[in-house]
């Protein structure tokens, strides 16, 4: 196995959430992390709300994932959960107005 599929994998997930939609979304993100910390592989998680500063994310969700093989087996857990509890996360964001950036990162190895 390579060292990439080897390495922690973070999911970072940045909102640009209106203030009438914080309570919402903040139950969605509540509901969908407290599923993630049951699943293997799960290694930490922190939601973060900005307080202060200039930058445009207002939200931002990150989750440790022990490596890339943890990521691929949560995505369908994930997604049939949503789907049981009628959850579609694109028409939430786009009905709330929010704004989304979502990727996954790995730590530079030479830093």
């Amino acid at each position: 196995m390579d060292k990439l599929a080897e390495a922690a994998v973070f999911r970072v997930d940045k909102f640009v959430v209106p203030a009438e939609a914080r309570e919402e979304i903040l139950r969605k993100v509540r509901a969908t992390h407290e599923l993630l910390r049951l699943q293997q592989g799960f290694v930490q998680d922190f939601v973060l709300e900005q307080f202060s500063g200039p930058g445009e994310f207002n939200l931002v969700t990150i989750v440790e994932w022990e490596n890339q093989a943890a990521v691929d087996n949560v995505v369908p857990i994930v997604k049939a959960a949503h789907e049981r509890a009628g959850f579609n996360p694109q028409e939430t964001i786009a009905r709330l107005g929010v704004k989304a950036d979502i990727a996954n990162y790995q730590r530079l190895p030479e830093m």
